[in-house]
């Protein structure tokens, strides 16, 4: 027994390759050994690998060629003009539309000083602009108002009814009375002619509130009017 012990043939046991391949002299040995870190290995790396690659980046500021396609239809005249127009007059941020705000006001106010200076029609205000406004004032500018002096007369009398003489204050109070009845008739009839006037010089215009305006505008002193008067006393409108 021991004999047949001794008479069997050792088998020597020899491996090969990376750890984890298959030992020489087990079965059928394979031709490439596959390795452990092969089988064993994480997916997660896998996925991630196709995310790292690269797309190639176009540059944009290249100029295209005039025959190539541009991919879209062209917009008409009419809409890119529209388009270019909303952008320019869309404001950025709020702060720049109330800026655009106050330098328009400030130029329209501008143009008004100036067309109230010089009495240019396109930029007077709404309650001055018209011919029968326009004929109004020159209907006033070229008569001698005695309502126009009114401001001054009235600072002479209240001096001379602060001054403690019985004299002048009866003066003084004569004096309200004549200027008031003088500026009531010459007010009447500066209304009247003017209104006569207006109906022959313009039978279909609106003239509504004309005779008014007028009234209102001979209480001011000639220096201080505005629009500016545009004829000389005694000139007809």
């Amino acid at each position: 027994m021991a004999e047949g012990v001794r008479n069997v043939p050792s088998v020597h046991l020899q491996t090969t390759g990376v750890a984890g391949s298959f030992p020489t002299g087990l079965g059928s040995t394979p031709r490439d050994p596959v390795p452990l870190g092969f089988v064993f290995r994480s997916r997660a790396k896998e996925e991630k690998a196709p995310s790292l690659v690269k797309t190639p980046v176009t540059d944009s500021n290249q100029p295209r060629d005039p025959q190539a396609p541009k991919g879209r239809p062209t917009p008409k005249r009419s809409a890119a003009q529209s388009q270019r127009r909303s952008v320019a007059n869309t404001p950025m941020t709020r702060k720049d539309a109330a800026k655009r705000q106050r330098e328009e006001r400030r130029t329209a106010m501008a143009r008004q000083r100036e067309a109230l200076a010089k009495g240019d029609e396109r930029y007077l205000p709404a309650r001055d602009k018209g011919p029968v406004r326009k004929f109004a004032r020159d209907f006033v500018d070229s008569r001698f108002n005695i309502a126009e002096y009114f401001l001054p007369m009235a600072v002479i009398i209240l001096v001379m009814s602060m001054i403690q003489m019985p004299v002048l204050q009866n003066v003084a109070l004569l004096l309200w009375l004549v200027v008031i009845v003088a500026i009531v008739l010459d007010s009447i009839v500066t209304g009247f002619r003017l209104k006569k006037r207006l109906a022959e010089r313009f039978p279909d215009d609106r003239r509504r509130g004309a005779v008014a305006y007028a009234l209102m505008r001979s209480l001011q002193m000639r220096r201080l009017r505005l629009p500016k008067p545009q004829v000389k006393r005694g000139e007809r409108p």
